[in-house]
């Protein structure tokens, strides 16, 4: 069979080489198709086809040692030939789709058709016309042109309609352009590690070309697929793909296939790759799905959220197979719990939306009412056939008024005020190296009661020094002198420490000069090379001697065995390993120790005490993590049993103790002690020792001598809050967290148990919202079930990205203060916006409903009213929303989650302004003619022309919203509301650039906006009545708000809608309806909705493909066991997953709702 297969592939190959010119030694389809095959069935083909793994780097003309030469016309050819590593992006919604979106909105269409009926019935002259007989309210002049001008009120109406379409789309489109190049940017940031002519760079994933040498390490998410090359201890996490939760271990010999979007959880090695972009198995599987519309839509949404080019390429699969259901779970469902300002503006626009609809109802009754009883009843008018179509006239009149006061009460703007605010935030906060994945992220944030922090590169600088050490039973306070170490320690610890830690480590020259020495790969082994530096050796010509590929076995460091060792053979066929870790786990394997003459003496137990308290307590009580390097020799023959880690890992001997000073970020102590004042509780998390961890708390100010606080060990905390049978109680963490400032030697289990136990607290009234910062792949589950996770930009693992909501691309703590400031921001934003657009709103619906039951008209126009809108939603949302944050924000606690949206200061600030309009408004409506000796524009007929009454009453209105609009800029009941004022530019422009639009249209806005030309004299006066609201705005400051107990609040969040993640199963339909309400701004959450439908579709699809059968029924078995995972990362998780492998066993309720949830 091989023969046949070598035969018909070199033929094969003889025609390719004719088409393509004597390329390589494969196809991309033989690859393919070998990239299918698992384990022994893969090794088995490699074996028959190819000969061995470097067999076919030899087809690649690859080399596995030094790589692709990287020259240009050879990677270009690679691209043409196997492709290129990305897949092609979702074609963006086009201008017209988002101008379509934009017409669903409700009112909108209520008002078209208002209009076009207006329309239809201005150009209909019905016989009965003139007939006197007809009706009362149309005495008054109308001469036939006025009549002709009847269509203008509908025309303009639709043109009103089309500007607000038009603004929406265009937001719409700009969001999304954003969100394309926030994407673009995340893409571009993620490198990966790769060997070319001979040298370690780092390229952009998708520069990665087929035949290209990976280096893969522990935290990786692979970007292609290849073949497993050299390495050790590699264990990848693949449920991405197969949804098996058990981590695969690699080996060239035994199962060497490396796959695109799976995660490595363990070791390090090299692959070549075979597969990029749309050939690898995550992008077959795109393609698949038909990489066409549907799944495009979906990749899209994912783009939105995902990290990295590869991120994007393996998700939706994800959630296909169910393997990773829990990841868009707990987006959606965990955050629609979660986003406080969206629970509360859904609820809020209910509320008014009810409002408006009541209040229009009953001015369309009103009118009708009036209007038959005056006609009929009082005038005792006969209803003449032909003058049916002119009471038509006056219904459709009174139903456009109608409409028009609901448009004006239904604060459309809001959506879009929290899409604008959320969308400026985000673009500056990436000045403030805050990368936003999670757009609701950035306003939780404002609300964090508790931060738990990492200590490592987030508080400190992540460059480590060894300043102290412990040699040949000597305590060095520094940097020892080399000629003080006897030669033969000297060469162990030299040996011990350049062969045992990742080749990819260095350390080079500076890049300018003066500068320190360049840091690369983990920091903490650039520490102990730096000491072999120090100490005048050098590192390189002991690696030269061992390379890489002959290290006989690798015990890579984890968060579980916390050391890592490193076994090579000697010359003469006897084994020896290398050791090092936390000091107080190593000493407790050593059972020597190397004396001042380079020999090993006995070490027992009590000189270990005895150490630990003269030598390793001191380094501690300094803020050093200390480290102890350790070697064991083990004979030839019989070989040791290496898997058998508690055997080996065993009577060591030590060779040093060093301690390490990590400095503390010079900016941090500042930044805690503005979270401490904003209140907000830091927290830190950290694998180091007890003492260590205090003491650098204490050089942060996380802690302060003399308080009452908790510092624990990761036993002891568990040991505190487990009860006899080990099960975690809740009550007892509550005795806990609020006193625990630091966690020191905690695995990433007791970071997710803390973050779970202070977040499912009900120890304070308010809900505590937790943020975290993480860098590690075992921090993922703690950042999934904080409100908000920061993962590191630069020491962060993609798989500690992915699982963030935001990324510090400058691993500074002081970013996350920033981060606090701009979710305030917004959340203050959003304050101010509602303030303003709820006084228009008031007022205007107030006069437009007593208008137009005392004269049957409203005093402000539809077109007008359109007008009004249009200010107070679209450009005040962007003035108001546009605010820049000030330090001033972070000078008081964070509102929590039952803090009402409009506090009672705002709402004496809302219905104050609204009483001061609306008594001048009625004083112009009813004595406005005259004060200014003007014809009354009351009681005008059907198309009479536009009077300069009622333009003054309009062209005030919009003035007096003008002044209030800068009133609105304060909420907290400040005096000064000119402060800061020119620090934004955009609020300056929108306001003047409203005026002058405002002068255009009264002055040349004529019939179709209802308005006639004023004087100067009668502008001055709006003007002034306009600058009446900047005093009165201090007259209310002025009342205090502790006396207005009659004041309500809105748009607050009761207990009720605080319903933990395992309701919101149930709940899901009542937070439907409201979000329903919510529609166009929402669109941004909405448009998971049909992703979720297609993958279901896609599950379905896999079922009846073959190929796919055994996947689903692993699956499904796989779903039992996930169910404790789920546990970690949300409760709900598994109700989707079997509903993802069974959808069609699902009630139609249950698949709706299972739809519903993925609304991210």
């Amino acid at each position: 069979m091989g023969d046949m297969t070598n035969s018909d592939f070199y033929s094969k190959n003889q025609r390719n080489e004719s088409s393509h010119g004597g390329e390589f030694g494969c196809t991309m389809e033989e690859l393919r198709s070998l990239m299918e095959l698992r384990g022994t069935e893969a090794v088995v083909k490699i074996k028959e086809t190819y000969g061995d793994t470097e067999a076919i780097c030899r087809r690649l003309k690859t080399s596995p040692v030094e790589g692709l030469p990287g020259t240009a016309p050879d990677l270009e050819k690679r691209k043409q030939i196997f492709g290129q590593n990305f897949i092609p992006p979702k074609k963006p919604k086009t201008f017209l789709q988002l101008v379509w979106e934009a017409l669903q909105d409700v009112t909108l269409i209520i008002l078209e058709i208002a209009a076009i009926i207006s329309l239809g019935l201005s150009f209909y002259h019905p016989p009965g016309e003139n007939n006197e007989g007809c009706a009362t309210a149309q005495g008054g002049a109308e001469d036939e042109g006025e009549a002709e001008a009847g269509w203008i009120e509908g025309a303009a109406i639709l043109l009103s309609v089309i500007c607000v379409v038009l603004v929406t789309a265009f937001n719409d489109w700009s969001k999304e352009k954003q969100f394309r190049g926030l994407q673009s940017r995340i893409e571009q940031e993620q490198k990966f590690t790769v060997v070319r002519a001979g040298q370690v760079v780092q390229i952009p994933v998708a520069e990665i070309v087929v035949g290209d040498i990976a280096q893969v390490k522990y935290g990786d998410l692979l970007p292609a697929d290849g073949l497993f090359i050299q390495g050790n201890d590699l264990k990848i996490d693949e449920s991405s793909l197969t949804g098996e939760s058990d981590q695969v271990r690699k080996s060239v010999d035994k199962d060497p296939m490396l796959l695109s979007g799976t995660h490595v959880m363990e070791g390090s090695g090299r692959m070549v790759v075979t597969a990029v972009g749309v050939n690898s198995q995550t992008g077959i599987i795109f393609t698949l799905l038909g990489a066409g519309g549907e799944e495009e839509e979906k990749k899209d949404k994912k783009a939105k959220q995902q990290d990295g080019a590869a991120a994007m390429e393996m998700q939706p699969l994800k959630s296909a197979e169910g393997g990773d259901a829990d990841d868009k779970k707990k987006a959606n469902m965990h955050k629609k719990e979660k986003s406080v300002l969206q629970g509360k503006l859904t609820k809020l626009a209910v509320q008014i939306g009810k409002a408006g609809l009541v209040m229009s109802a009953i001015t369309v009754i009103i009118l009708v009412l009036y209007f038959t009883v005056d006609t009929f009843v009082v005038n005792k008018k006969p209803w003449l056939p032909e003058c049916t179509p002119v009471y038509v006239q006056y219904f459709v009149k009174f139903f456009i008024i109608g409409v028009t006061v609901l448009v004006v009460a239904v604060p459309e703007g809001l959506p879009l005020a929290v899409t604008i605010s959320l969308a400026y935030s985000v673009k500056k906060m990436m000045k403030d190296n805050n990368l936003v994945r999670h757009l609701d992220a950035c306003e939780t944030m404002g609300n964090a009661t508790a931060i738990c922090s990492d200590k490592t590169g987030t508080l400190t600088t992540n460059r480590m020094t060894v300043v102290q050490a412990y040699v040949g039973d000597v305590h060095y306070k520094e940097i020892p002198d080399p000629s003080s170490i006897n030669t033969k320690t000297m060469e162990l610890l030299v040996n011990a420490i350049a062969i045992n830690s990742a080749y990819t480590t260095k350390i080079l020259p500076p890049e300018k000069e003066g500068a320190l020495p360049r840091q690369v790969g983990n920091k903490t082994e650039c520490g102990l090379l730096g000491f072999v530096l120090d100490l005048k050796q050098d590192y390189e010509p002991v690696r030269t001697q061992m390379p890489e590929e002959k290290l006989y076995k690798v015990y890579t460091f984890n968060s579980v065995r916390k050391s890592m060792s490193t076994v090579i053979k000697l010359p003469d066929e006897s084994f020896r390993m290398y050791s090092k870790g936390a000091s107080e786990i190593v000493l407790k394997k050593c059972c020597k120790i190397l004396n001042g003459a380079g020999e090993p003496r006995v070490f027992r137990p009590r000189d270990r005490d005895e150490m630990v308290k003269k030598v390793i307590e001191p380094m501690a009580c300094d803020g050093l993590r200390t480290i102890c390097v350790a070697y064991r020799d083990f004979p030839s023959s019989p070989e040791p049993d290496w898997d058998n880690e508690n055997d080996i890992l065993n009577d060591l001997t030590c060779i040093c103790v060093v301690g390490i000073e990590d400095p503390v970020r010079p900016e941090v102590p500042e930044a805690i002690r503005k979270c401490q004042r904003a209140g907000i509780t830091v927290r830190m998390v950290t694998g180091d020792n007890i003492n260590t961890a205090r003491a650098i708390a204490i050089k942060c100010g996380i802690i302060h001598p003399g308080e009452d606080f908790l510092c624990l060990e990761g036993k002891e905390f568990n040991r505190r809050i487990r009860n006899e049978k080990g099960e975690i109680e809740q009550e007892r963490i509550d005795k806990i967290w609020p006193k625990l400032r630091v966690l020191a030697r905690s695995s990433p289990t007791d970071k997710h148990t803390l973050v779970k136990g202070i977040i499912d607290s009900t120890h304070t009234e308010q809900r505590q919202v937790v943020a975290v910062t993480g860098d590690g792949t075992n921090d993922g589950p703690a950042l999934k079930k904080a409100d908000v996770g920061f993962a590191m930009g630069i020491a962060g693992t993609d798989v500690a990205k992915e699982a963030s909501d935001i990324i510090l691309t400058d691993d500074n703590f002081s970013s996350i203060v920033k981060a606090v400031m701009w979710g305030r921001n917004v959340y203050d934003s959003i304050s101010k916006f509602l303030q303003f657009q709820l006084t228009v709103n008031v007022v205007a619906v107030i006069v437009a409903f007593t208008g137009a039951c005392i004269t049957q008209d409203s005093p402000l126009k539809a077109v007008q009213m359109l007008w009004v809108n249009l200010i107070m939603d679209t450009f005040a949302s962007l003035a108001l929303a546009t605010e820049p944050p000030t330090e001033t924000l972070l000078l008081r606690k964070p509102y929590g989650r039952n803090k009402p949206l409009i506090s009672r200061t705002m709402m004496k600030n809302i219905l104050g302004h609204a009483v001061y309009q609306l008594t001048l408004i009625f004083t112009l409506l009813f004595v406005g003619e005259k004060m200014f000796q003007i014809d009354s524009g009351r009681n005008a007929p059907l198309h009479s022309p536009p009077s300069e009454h009622y333009t003054i009453i309009f062209n005030t209105f919009v003035m007096m919203q003008l002044f209030n609009e800068i009133n609105a800029r304060k909420i907290h009941g400040e005096r000064n509301v000119f402060d800061g004022i020119f620090r934004n530019p955009i609020f300056c422009t929108i306001v003047l650039g409203t005026f002058a639009i405002q002068i255009v249209i009264v002055q040349f806005g004529g019939k179709p906006f209802s308005c006639s030309p004023l004087q100067l004299d009668q502008w001055m006066w709006c003007i002034f009545i306009g600058l009446g609201e900047l005093v009165w705005g201090q007259v209310i400051a002025t009342i205090p708000t502790s006396r207005l107990k009659f004041l309500k609040e809105a748009g607050r969040l009761t207990q009720k809608e605080e319903i933990p993640e395992e309701e919101l199963n149930e709940d899901v339909e009542e937070i439907d309806h409201a979000e329903r309400e919510l529609r166009r701004g929402q669109i941004l959450w909405f448009r998971g909705l049909n992703r979720i439908q297609t993958q279901i579709e896609v599950v379905n699809t896999f079922k009846s493909g073959a190929s796919f059968q055994g996947a689903l029924r692993r699956q499904s078995s796989v779903t039992s066991q996930s169910q404790d995972v789920a546990n970690l990362s949300s409760p709900s998780r598994v109700s989707l997953s079997n509903a993802l492998s069974s959808p069609t066993s699902l009630p139609p309720a249950a698949a709706g709702h299972s739809r519903r949830e993925g609304v991210p």
